[in-house]
């Protein structure tokens, strides 16, 4: 599987963007697809994630309550709707496929494809 992300941009604090990541493969549905996200001079962190199916999702606790995930698998196609954005969450946003365990999604290391990146730059 091969992922694209695109969607990210300049933003003012308050404001709203939502990403877009595309998975060329046969069935993303296999997939438990998670979004995470890499700030300038910090580690890479867990943003969000979808069961394969769609029927549950996860969060960070700073996503919670602004960030919603989603997946339409007929288009192989996971989002992730960012609002009220602040200026912590600039950053470089991946999306990344897993074909493991649910109860694991949130972490990094769980997960086998990972998109290119695109970037979310947050002006306060």
């Amino acid at each position: 599987v091969q992922l694209q992300a695109f969607g990210g941009g300049l933003v003012q604090a308050g404001g709203s963007l939502r990403l877009a990541c595309a998975a060329s493969v046969y069935s993303a549905a296999n997939y438990n697809m998670g979004w995470f996200r890499q700030a300038p001079g910090k580690e890479r962190e867990f943003v969000a994630a979808i069961r394969r199916s769609g029927s549950a999702t996860i969060y960070a606790d700073s996503a919670k309550g602004r960030f919603t995930i989603s997946r339409v698998n007929a288009k192989n196609t996971v989002y992730l709707q960012m609002n009220s954005l602040e200026p912590e969450d600039t950053g470089v946003y991946y999306c990344a496929a897993d074909q493991g365990l649910w109860n694991r999604a949130h972490l990094p290391n769980e997960y086998e494809t990972w998109g290119q990146g695109t970037l979310v730059t947050v002006s306060s």
